[in-house]
């Protein structure tokens, strides 16, 4: 059997930080891939010297090649220029497309059997691109926006009700951005649905939050975008899938019918597992709820379009 192996491709904020959830979680070896000379090399060396410390048998290694990804179980795409102020998901997409491109076709011919999680903004875009591009499976490809959004929204309803974040469950749709789809109606306290515990306008207020998170942040950060969240979520995401964990949750995949939607890569509920995305859950939605759905969806295709795949 052995360990498993993760890399994680790109060692910024987020891939750093997703390598130091994932070592302190003992998921398995780690392999830290950058362009930049020494960064991902570094990174990895400071993270194993607080092994002893903390009391993890994973090994870190950073390096400049593809090399060392070979037979990746998992391998987390965090490469890519992240947002400034004023820029949108949207604004990156030339950018990244470039090196998400060259990111996948490395990985691919190292690690053909492995699952992939992107990060990348334009994530839903980037998602899309990345199945385009590797061939594999959509099972086995998903990008991490869904849990990250709920994360932010679970953590404002916390904030909120002055309440433990463990027991507030929630879920939402739709694409990584603004249009995001949140269904308060599937949102409980402890099984209590939110509904019972605040006024509808409080509860607009904390969707709102949830949709402009991401922006929140690069407002407050002025010179880069989140990491800690978004890193713990693709870690989330991770572990389910090498512990065969069968956790539901919001993953961004490509649809081939559900929901209405066709070859487009959008945020749903699925249940993950040791295969990757083992079923696409489709609720039961009102007519109000398939509408901003159906908006979500009109925005993630017409980002998609700008592939000209």
């Amino acid at each position: 059997m052995g360990r498993k192996k993760i890399s994680i491709i790109g060692a910024g904020f987020v891939g750093a930080t997703a390598a130091h959830w994932a070592a302190a979680k003992e998921l398995g070896d780690i392999v830290l891939v950058d362009i930049l000379e020494g960064i991902p090399q570094g990174k990895a060396l400071d993270l194993f010297e607080s092994a002893p410390i903390e009391g993890f048998d994973s090994n870190v290694i950073g390096t400049n090649t593809y090399e060392a990804t070979k037979g990746s179980d998992i391998v987390i795409i965090t490469s890519g220029v992240p947002r400034k102020p004023g820029m949108s998901r949207e604004d990156l997409l030339d950018i990244n497309r470039k090196i998400i491109e060259s990111v996948v076709a490395e990985v691919t011919a190292k690690s053909p059997n492995a699952i992939l999680i992107m990060v990348t903004n334009p994530l839903d875009t980037m998602t899309y691109l990345a199945i385009k591009k590797s061939g594999l499976p959509r099972e086995r490809v998903m990008g991490m926006a869904g849990v990250l959004d709920t994360a932010r929204y679970r953590a404002f309803i916390a904030m909120e009700l002055g309440v433990s974040v463990e027991d507030i469950q929630a879920l939402l749709l739709g694409g990584h951005g603004d249009e995001m789809v949140p269904l308060p109606r599937y949102t409980t306290v402890s099984g209590i649905p939110l509904s019972q515990l605040l006024p509808k306008e409080k509860i607009d207020k904390l969707v709102d939050r949830a949709r402009k998170g991401g922006g929140e942040i690069v407002n407050l950060l002025k010179t880069g975008s989140a990491f800690y969240a978004p890193s713990a979520g693709a870690i989330q995401m991770a572990e389910a899938i090498l512990k065969d964990k069968k956790r539901i949750l919001p993953c961004c995949v490509y649809l081939n019918g559900e929901y209405g939607l066709k070859d487009i890569c959008f945020g749903v509920p699925v249940k993950l597992g040791e295969k990757g995305v083992e079923s696409i859950i489709e609720l039961d939605l009102t007519e109000e709820e398939k509408c901003l759905v159906a908006k979500s969806a009109e925005s993630v295709k017409k980002s998609i379009l700008e592939l000209k795949l």
